[in-house]
């Protein structure tokens, strides 16, 4: 084990000192005077240069100065008062100019500070002269006074009355109501912003900007409030100041620096105004811009534009200007030159700011025109060929009168297919979707045409005026018009013209307008497609529109025993028949039921039919109550059951065709034979053949309604009319 050696430091590792100092220790660091260039570092922080300004200018109320420091301070004073009112002229907003109560105060202290030093050295110095108190008072009142002390004493009066009682006092009116107005305001202010806020006109950012504007606003007018009472009282202070300083001065020139009256008189006096005017000129500077600041507060942008947008925003109170200034110039003993001039200046103004104005309003309306001019239509996206009218109706030219006709009239079809829409959701259960009308220049003049999904479901012939006649036992009618066919029923009818209709209603003749005709030709058109217009979704609004316990069955039943899919399917077969889906409750009964041994939609509907039973019968009764049959017999119901094969929800019919041309035969004789009695009979068949036999009838006989037994109500009285 060594020792260290002897020339390192144990700390730090670092070789040990050497000379003089050595074995003294380290030096303390950091303990001498501060360099010139740190105080200038430390003076250019702006917290420090603003709080050593106020110990500076608190000096100046105690320490004296001598003269040619006073003319510097004297100087900036007047700087800084320029500078305080050109800002107040550029700023677009008094709210830019928010320090403007503090740079009041400072402006009000530092003048107050000046005329202290400068009383000090005018009272103490007064009697070698007037250059006592420095060079810029001397000149102040020299070019004030012009030899004559009376002179200085009145302008000093006047300047300080104009500070005092008219901008100082109006500034600060106008400060103390907008403090009040603006505070009184607050709420309402702040109760529209949360409004906007709630309404989603702005956003949290722009609230919380807006409360902070309306706070700041608040806060800038009630201090200038108070702000404009140190104008008061400077104006006053600088007024006592005065008398102070010329009546001492006089007194101690003539009692003890023994001077003569008049030129103690003329020496304080001169050094007094110059005082004075060397403070008042920038208290005079300081209230204007306060004044301005003021009185700016509900104008946006610098004042000299506001100004002059204002002045010329009506070139006639230029002219009448201009006009008034001439018949001053023609008045006896006035000057003409001035008048004429400023006349000559107004009224090129009033010239130059009302073509200006004619030329903006003509170009504002050659540029409304151009954007209201009509553009060309811009190309619609390819998106919009796939769009699909469910329903659509296209009429001639001749028949437009009927959608947008003048009369009454001419809302007739409208509103006929506003009350069909309401009838198919009663009868039926489910909502038509909505009907398009347009025109088609294709067509015939009177042609019109019904499609459905845009595929053609139905034709017609109308003519407006006339009125549509048929004979109720299926005749030719017998008045003058045109035949044709009526487009619903394929009935022989006539197109007669107006005059006519009151014979026609008198032979018992059936009238119908052309409204009815279409509107009649679409209800049957709807009901033979209306489950092609059954969609996905109109399923799913009608699931959504169940409540309570309803709604519970269709959440135990889907997707579990049947899809939404599915259950279109089941209602679809249900509206081909004409029967309406409206009990939709008891069809989803019938569905859980039936899901419990099949999976097949068909067999499924089949059971919902017999669920359905009183409302199949009720809806083919005939006007005496009871329900008109035409059975089918036993040996056709034999031949059917032969002709179906194969199994379960594979089965098929398989007839021949010479036996099913001999079924409809006889189909069709036994129905003619019904009608001819006045009977409408559904066609009873067992409910294991009734899916075929009605595949079969619905052919040539698409409104014929074909039942099980199975679907006949216990209740419901029977009436046999025939056998197939």
């Amino acid at each position: 084990m060594t020792d260290a050696p002897a020339n390192t430091d144990r700390k730090a590792g670092l070789p040990a000192e050497t000379g003089p100092n050595a074995g003294i220790g380290p030096q303390p660091q950091g303990l001498g005077l501060p360099s010139l260039a740190e105080i200038f570092d430390t003076l250019r922080r702006g917290d420090v240069g603003l709080a050593t300004g106020i110990l500076v200018i608190l000096t100046l109320l105690i320490l004296p100065m001598p003269p040619v420091m006073l003319d510097m301070f004297l100087a900036v004073s007047i700087v800084f008062s320029v500078m305080v009112l050109m800002t107040a002229l550029f700023i677009q907003k008094p709210l830019e100019f928010s320090s403007f109560p503090t740079v009041l105060l400072i402006a009000t202290m530092l003048r107050l500070g000046l005329n202290i030093a400068s009383t000090r050295l005018i009272l103490s110095n007064g009697h070698e002269g007037t250059a006592a108190a420095g060079n810029v008072i001397q000149s102040f009142g020299n070019l004030v006074m012009g030899g004559n002390y009376v002179i200085g004493i009145i302008v000093f009066a006047i300047l300080v009355i104009v500070n005092f009682i008219v901008i100082t006092k109006g500034s600060g009116r106008i400060a103390e109501v907008a403090a009040r107005f603006t505070l009184d305001a607050m709420p309402g202010k702040q109760m529209a912003i949360d409004a906007d806020l709630s309404a989603g006109l702005i956003d949290e950012a722009e609230a919380r900007a807006r409360r902070k504007n309306l706070e700041d606003e608040s806060s800038f007018f009630g201090a200038m409030d108070g702000a404009s009472k140190f104008v008061r009282g400077d104006a006053i202070a600088g007024l006592l100041i005065t008398f102070i300083n010329i009546l001492g001065g006089i007194f101690i020139g003539v009692a003890q620096m023994e001077l003569s009256f008049g030129e103690a008189a003329n020496n304080y006096t001169l050094l007094t105004i110059g005082d004075g005017l060397v403070s008042q000129i920038p208290a005079l500077i300081v209230s204007t811009a306060a004044g301005l600041l003021v009185s700016k507060a509900g104008v946006q942008g610098a004042a000299d534009k506001a100004l002059a947008e204002q002045f010329t925003g009506y070139p006639k109170a230029l002219g009448m200007s201009s006009a008034v200034m001439v018949i001053l110039a023609m008045l006896p003993g006035m000057p003409l030159i001035p008048f004429l001039g400023l006349a000559a200046l107004t009224g090129y103004l009033a010239y130059a700011i009302g073509t200006k104005r004619k030329q903006e309003a003509q170009k504002a309306q050659v540029k409304k025109a151009i954007e209201e001019a009509p553009k060309p239509a811009p190309e619609p996206p390819i998106t919009d060929a796939l769009k699909m009218d469910e329903l659509r109706i296209e009429l001639g030219y001749a028949l437009l009168p009927l959608i947008n006709g003048k009369d009454q009239a001419g809302d007739m079809l409208t509103e006929q297919i506003k009350a069909l829409r309401r009838q198919i959701a009663s009868d039926l259960g489910v909502i038509m979707p909505p009907v398009r009308i347009l025109d088609n220049i294709q067509l015939s003049s009177n042609d019109y045409t019904i499609k459905v999904k845009e595929v053609d479901a139905g034709r017609g012939t109308l003519y407006p005026n006339h009125f549509m006649v048929m004979d109720p036992a299926g005749g030719q009618v017998k008045l003058p018009g045109t035949h044709t066919t009526e487009p619903t029923f394929g009935l022989p009818a006539t197109w007669v013209e107006a005059q006519y209709r009151e014979d026609a209603s008198l032979r018992g003749y059936t009238v119908v307008d052309p409204a009815t005709v279409l509107a009649t030709h679409l209800t049957e058109t709807i009901k033979g497609n209306v489950a092609e217009l059954l969609t996905y979704g109109d399923v799913q609004k009608l699931l959504k529109e169940l409540k309570g316990e309803q709604a519970k069955l269709v959440d135990d039943l889907i997707p579990t025993h049947i899809t939404v899919s599915g259950l279109q399917r089941v209602l679809q077969a249900l509206l081909n028949e004409r029967i309406s889906i409206r009990d939709l409750g008891t069809i989803l009964e019938g569905i859980s039921e039936a899901a419990g041994f099949s999976r097949n939609t068909d067999t499924i509907a089949e059971h919902v039919r017999s669920r359905l039973a009183r409302q199949i019968c009720a809806a083919n009764l005939a006007p005496g109550g009871y329900l008109p049959l035409i059975s089918l017999s036993p040996q056709w119901e034999q031949a059917f059951l032969e002709a179906i094969v194969g199994e379960g929800d594979e089965r098929q019919l398989a007839m021949q065709p010479s036996k099913l041309q001999e079924f409809v035969g006889l189909v069709r004789d036994r129905f003619e034979e019904a009608a001819q009695i006045g009977e409408v009979p559904v066609l009873l068949t067992s409910p294991q053949t009734r899916p075929f036999v009605r595949s079969i009838v619905e052919r040539f006989r698409a409104h014929t309604t074909v039942m099980s037994q199975s679907e006949v109500h216990p209740k419901v009285k029977l009436k046999t009319v025939g056998s197939v």
